[in-house]
């Protein structure tokens, strides 16, 4: 991910999420210093991804692939390639939080060996309030 790439990795976002990240937030994500990646094909970004590590542990902060292209395997590759980075930069463990209503997202993740640790009420606004997470987890590498 470049600076460059913020205006189409925000358009994506708004495409995909009632309640999308703002381009500041990437900006800091960027600067920070997270493994920010995108996988685009010829004509576009398709998905971005951003996960943060520290200690070894790995956190995914955020995974998006335009409604275009949900179902084909874009999401499934840059989370592979994002917790392939994370391991060889020495992460043993990743957990996440995911949207308890997501069944495409928590079926992603499950399909890679993570288990739901947790619930976290109230942790996402929704159009008509708030809905809640499930943190989910599984160590590395991915086998």
């Amino acid at each position: 991910m470049r600076y460059s790439d913020l205006d189409l990795i925000v358009a994506n976002e708004v495409a995909a999420y009632e309640h999308p990240w703002t381009k500041r937030i990437f900006i800091d994500c960027l600067r920070t210093g997270y493994q920010c990646w995108v996988l685009a094909n010829k004509r576009q970004i398709v998905a971005h991804g951003v996960m943060s590590l520290a200690v070894s542990e790995c956190h995914l902060l955020t995974l998006c692939v335009h409604p275009d292209y949900q179902g084909c395997g874009y999401g499934r590759k840059l989370f592979k390639l994002l917790l392939d980075r994370a391991h060889k930069l020495d992460a043993i463990d990743c957990f996440l939080e995911v949207r308890s209503t997501n069944d495409a997202a928590i079926g992603l993740y499950r399909s890679l060996g993570f288990t739901q640790v947790r619930e976290r009420k109230n942790y996402y606004p929704t159009t008509k309030g708030r809905e809640d997470a499930l943190i989910m987890w599984r160590s590395l590498p991915l086998s």
